[in-house]
C-alpha cells in the first residue's frame, strides 16, 4: 500500500529523538533568555550606542534633503579678514553691515557672534540691530558642582535692541560628533531657547513673513508649544545631509561694500557667522567624512532649516527600541524550532535586513530614529550560540548511538581483528565510530545479498512502483531457462506475466470457487503489487505454471521499514511440481488401501461365512473364527488408516451444524455396542450467558461425527458393563482474554478402567493401544485417537483428556462457536 510522504514535524523532540526533547526545549529557552538580556543591555543599557551612531550616520548619508532658499549665509571668511583687518573688528564695522542689510529689507538677521563685553560703540551697534529683527546669541557655561549654569549674554544695549536671544551651545556625543540639539537649555533658575527657536516661533506666529512660507506640520508646532510649557528640553536629531553647506553664501566684506544686490537679501533670513580659517569653532557631524568639520554657523543654519520645515528626527524611546528589537528575536527563536541550520541562517540574515530596512524607512519616512542594532546584535549573538548547542547536542546524540551500536555484539560473523582504539579529539572519535558503523552496514548489505543468492527459490524485490530492484541468482537462472529477459528494472507484472494461473490456495470451501473465479477474471492484474484489492489474495498465494509446465507457488510479501511504512514488495516462487507428484503418489496409496486391500478382506469374510454354514466340526469352526477375526482386523486397520490419511490431507467441507445434533447422531451409531454391554448413554447441556441453544459450530459433519464415534467407542470398549457414559455440552463466553472467540465444549465422561498418568502424553500417537494386557479381547489398530486429535486440531479446537486408573476417563473437545468461526473459509490440507 502506498504511503504519503512524511511531513515536517513541529515537535522539536522529533529532530534528535524523544530522549532529547526536554533538554532541547530547555536550551532553546535558555538561548532565548540570553538573547533578551543582550537586547536589554543594548537598548536600555546603551551598550550598542557606538554602533547605533555609526548606522545612523550612514543612513543620513544615503539621502539628501533640499535646503531652504530663504536662508542666506554672510560669512566672515578669509577674504573679509584680508580686506578688513585682523579679528575682532570694531563694532562700528558690524553696525555698518547691519545698516547695509537693513536697506535690503530682510525678514530677520541672526548674528552668530558674541558681543558680551561693553564697548563705546554699543549704541551705534544697538541702533543698527534695531533696524531689522535681529537675534543675538547667548553662551551657557558648563554646569558647576551644584548643577548651576551661567548664561553669558550680549551687552545690555545690544540685548535690549535684539528681537530675541538664544543659546548657541552644541553638545557632542561620546564619539565627538554633533548629532542633536536641545531646543531649551538652562538650569532651574532660567531656561534659554536655542538661537534658532525664537526665529522659528516668530515665523510660526507670522511675526516674520517668508515668501513662500515654509510648511511646518501642525503636530510639530503643537509639540514645540508643549515643550515650552512643560519644561522639556525638546532635543531632536539634526538631519544633516551632504548639502549642509549649500546655502546662498555672501562675503562679509562684499555686503559691507554694497557689492551685493538687495534682491538677494530681501525677505530672507540672514545668518551671519565666522567661517575664516582659525577663527570658527569646528564640529564633527555625521557628514564630516565627506565634508569635513562644519562651522558652528552652518550647524545653526541646519537647525533653523529643520525647525522651519518640520524635519526634526525624533529618537525613539528606549522601551520602544526594546519592544521593537524583541520582535525579530521572537521570530528567529520560533524559526529555530522548525528550520534547518541553513534556513535558520537565511532567516537570521533576512530578519537583519528587514530590521535595517525598517529602521531606514522610519528615519526617512516618519522622521523617527529607531536603531536596528539591538535586534541585529541579539540575533547575531543568539544564532551561533544556538547552532553551537544544536551541534553539540547532535554530536552527543550521534556519539551515544554510534557507541551503543559499537558496543552491541555484531550479528554477523566477522574476521579476527585487532582491538580498535578510538583516540584523538572528539571529531576523530566520531569519525572512527561512523566508519565502524558504515562498515557494519556494508557487511549487513553483503550478508543480505549472500542470503538472497543462496536461496534456491527465485526471489524478486520491487520498490513502491512495483519495479523489480533485486533478483537473486535463482530468479535470474529461472528466467534465463524460460528465455525471458533479466528481471531488474522491469515492472513485476511484466516479469511474471508469462506465468499461467492454475488456482488459488484453497481448502475446498464454497467461497474458494469464488476466489478462483475472481483470480482468473483479473489475471494477470493480480501480479501488480501496487493494487491494494489483490494484496490479501497474493499474500495467501496462488499456484501458477510456467512455460516449461512446472508448477509454482507464487506469493507476495510486504517490505516495511522500522516505522512500519511500506517500502516495497517481495515475490517468491516455490517449485511445487515434486510436491504435486508426491500428492499423486499418496492418493494412489490411499486408493490401494481403500480398494485393493479392502476388497480381498471383504471376499475373505464372505467365504468364511459360506464355509461356516458347511463346517460341522468344532476345529473347522474355530479356524474360521480365527480367519474372520484376522480379516476384520486387517479391514479395520486399512479403513482406519485411510480415514486418518484423509483427515490429514483432504479439504474439509465446512457447514453450520449443532454440536448437540452431532452428539445424538454419534450416540445412535454406537448404541448397539452400548446396549450389548448394558451401558447407559446420557446427554446433558449447560447454557451460560452469551451462548445459544443448539451449540452451533462450523465443522465438517462427517469427520466430526466420526471423531465423536471414536471417543464413544473407546469409552464403551474400556468400561465395565452396567456403567454410565455422560456427554455434556457447555457454551463458554471468553472473558479472560479480551477479544478471544466464544467456544463450545463437549465432555464425554465414562466410568471405565482409566489411563495411567505416564501414558496420557502418548495417547494421541499412532498405533498406540492401552489396556492390551488387561483387556486382550478388545481389538483395535491404535489410530482412532490420532484421528480425533487431527480432526479437532484442524477445526481450530483442542482436545483434553483427564483420567486416572480406576476412576474413568473424560475427553473434552473445545471448538470455536459459529459466530466467531470462519464459516465461509476452508481448512487447507497438510502437505
Amino acid at each position: 500500500m502506498l504511503t504519503t510522504p512524511t511531513r515536517l514535524s513541529l515537535d522539536p523532540r522529533a529532530r534528535l529523538g524523544r530522549r532529547a526533547g526536554w533538554r532541547f526545549l530547555f536550551e532553546w529557552l535558555s538561548v532565548g533568555c540570553f538573547g533578551i538580556v543582550v537586547i536589554l543591555l543594548c537598548s536600555l543599557g546603551r551598550l550598542s550606542a557606538g554602533v547605533d551612531q555609526l548606522v545612523y550616520d550612514r543612513f543620513l548619508s544615503l539621502r539628501t534633503q533640499p535646503l531652504l532658499t530663504d536662508i542666506v549665509m554672510i560669512e566672515i571668511d578669509n577674504a573679509s579678514i584680508a580686506q578688513l583687518g585682523r579679528w575682532p573688528w570694531p563694532r562700528s564695522v558690524h553696525a555698518k553691515l547691519l545698516e547695509e542689510i537693513a536697506k535690503a529689507g530682510p525678514a530677520a538677521v541672526i548674528f552668530d557672534v558674541l558681543f558680551t563685553e561693553a564697548n563705546p560703540e554699543d549704541e551705534q551697534l544697538a541702533h543698527a540691530i534695531a533696524l531689522s529683527p535681529t537675534y543675538l546669541p547667548v553662551l551657557l557655561t558648563a554646569p558647576d558642582a551644584s548643577g548651576r549654569r551661567v548664561a553669558i549674554e550680549p551687552a545690555a544695549p545690544l540685548a535690549q535692541a535684539a528681537a530675541g536671544l538664544g543659546h548657541i551651545n552644541l553638545e557632542v556625543d561620546s564619539d565627538g560628533i554633533v548629532r542633536s540639539v536641545a531646543q531649551y537649555e538652562g538650569d532651574a533658575g532660567s531656561r534659554w531657547p536655542q538661537l534658532m527657536v525664537p526665529v522659528a516661533d516668530a515665523v510660526e506666529r507670522g511675526t516674520l513673513r517668508l515668501n513662500p512660507a515654509p510648511r511646518r506640520p501642525a503636530q510639530l508646532e503643537a509639540a514645540s508649544r508643549s515643550r515650552r510649557d512643560d519644561g522639556d528640553e525638546g532635543r531632536f536629531l539634526i538631519p544633516f545631509g551632504l548639502n549642509a553647506e549649500n546655502y546662498t553664501k555672501l562675503s562679509f566684506a562684499s555686503v559691507l561694500a554694497g557689492d551685493v544686490q538687495a534682491d538677494k537679501l530681501r525677505g530672507r533670513i540672514v545668518v551671519i557667522g565666522v567661517t575664516a580659517s582659525g577663527l570658527y569653532d569646528r564640529f564633527a557631524t555625521p557628514v564630516s567624512g565627506d565634508l569635513g568639520p562644519l562651522p558652528g554657523v552652518y550647524i545653526h543654519a541646519d537647525v533653523l532649516d529643520t525647525l522651519l520645515t518640520g524635519r526634526e528626527i525624533e529618537p525613539a524611546g528606549r522601551w520602544v527600541v526594546l519592544a521593537a528589537s524583541l520582535l525579530p528575536l521572537a521570530a528567529l527563536l520560533a524559526g529555530f524550532l522548525v528550520l534547518s541550520p541553513l534556513r535558520s541562517l537565511l532567516l537570521t540574515v533576512g530578519l537583519g535586513v528587514l530590521a535595517t530596512a525598517g529602521s531606514a524607512a522610519l528615519l526617512h519616512g516618519a522622521r523617527l530614529w529607531l536603531s536596528p542594532m539591538p535586534a541585529i546584535i541579539g540575533m547575531v549573538i543568539v544564532y551561533p550560540i544556538w547552532n553551537w548547542r544544536r551541534l553539540e547536542m547532535t554530536l552527543a546524540y550521534l556519539r551515544e548511538e554510534l557507541q551503543r551500536l559499537a558496543d552491541e555484539p555484531h550479528l554477523l560473523p566477522e574476521t579476527p581483528q585487532r582491538r580498535r582504539e578510538f583516540s584523538g579529539d572528539v571529531l576523530a572519535q566520531h569519525m572512527a565510530l561512523m566508519a565502524q558503523a558504515a562498515q557494519r552496514v556494508q557487511d549487513m548489505k553483503r550478508f543480505v545479498w549472500d542470503s538472497l543468492d543462496s536461496m534456491p527459490e527465485p526471489i524478486l524485490v520491487s520498490d513502491l512502483r512495483g519495479v523489480v530492484l533485486i533478483a537473486n541468482h535463482a530468479a535470474k537462472a529461472h528466467f534465463a531457462r524460460l528465455g525471458a529477459p533479466l528481471p531488474e528494472g522491469r515492472p513485476m507484472q511484466a516479469v511474471l506475466g508469462g506465468l499461467t494461473l492454475v488456482k488459488t490456495i484453497d481448502n475446498g470451501a464454497a467461497s474458494d470457487a469464488e476466489h478462483n473465479r475472481f483470480a482468473h477474471a483479473h489475471w494477470p492484474e493480480l501480479l501488480d503489487p501496487t493494487r491494494d484489492e489483490f494484496a490479501a489474495l497474493m499474500a495467501q498465494g496462488v499456484e501458477v505454471r510456467d512455460a516449461n509446465q512446472r508448477d509454482h507457488l507464487l506469493r507476495f510479501a510486504t517490505c516495511t521499514n522500522a516505522q512500519g511504512e511500506t517500502t516495497g514488495w517481495i515475490a517468491g516462487l516455490v517449485d511445487v511440481s515434486a510436491l504435486h507428484a508426491a500428492e499423486r503418489q499418496r492418493e494412489d496409496a490411499l486408493r490401494l488401501l481403500s480398494h485393493d486391500m479392502r476388497s480381498p478382506q471383504a471376499s475373505i469374510l464372505a467365504l468364511v461365512e459360506i464355509e461356516r454354514r458347511r463346517a460341522e466340526s468344532a476345529v473347522a469352526r474355530g479356524l474360521l473364527e480365527h480367519i474372520e477375526r484376522y480379516a476384520r482386523r486387517a479391514l479395520t486397520l486399512a479403513d482406519d488408516f485411510v480415514q486418518l490419511a484423509r483427515a490429514e490431507s483432504q479439504a474439509y467441507v465446512l457447514e453450520a451444524v449443532s454440536f448437540a445434533e452431532l452428539i445424538i447422531n454419534a450416540s445412535d451409531e454406537v448404541w448397539p455396542q452400548a446396549h450389548a454391554k448394558h451401558i447407559t448413554l446420557h446427554t446433558e447441556a449447560h447454557v451460560d450467558a452469551g451462548s445459544d441453544d443448539g451449540y452451533w459450530i462450523c465443522v465438517d459433519r462427517s469427520l466430526m461425527t466420526r471423531a465423536l464415534v471414536n471417543i464413544l467407542n473407546n469409552a464403551i470398549k474400556y468400561s465395565p458393563p452396567e456403567t454410565r457414559i455422560v456427554c455434556s455440552l457447555e457454551g463458554r463466553t471468553a472473558t479472560a482474554v479480551p477479544g478471544a472467540p466464544r467456544r463450545v465444549s463437549c465432555t464425554i465422561r465414562d466410568q471405565g478402567y482409566g489411563i495411567p498418568k505416564e501414558q496420557q502424553a502418548r495417547l494421541f500417537e499412532r498405533f498406540r493401544r492401552f489396556h492390551a494386557k488387561e483387556r486382550p479381547e478388545v481389538g483395535g489398530a491404535g489410530l482412532g485417537m490420532a484421528f480425533v486429535k487431527t480432526v479437532v486440531t484442524r477445526h481450530g479446537g483442542d482436545v483434553v483428556v483427564v483420567s486416572a486408573p480406576g476412576e474413568g476417563t473424560a475427553f473434552t473437545i473445545c471448538l470455536p462457536a459459529l459466530d466467531d468461526a470462519q464459516s465461509g473459509a476452508s481448512v487447507a490440507p497438510h502437505s
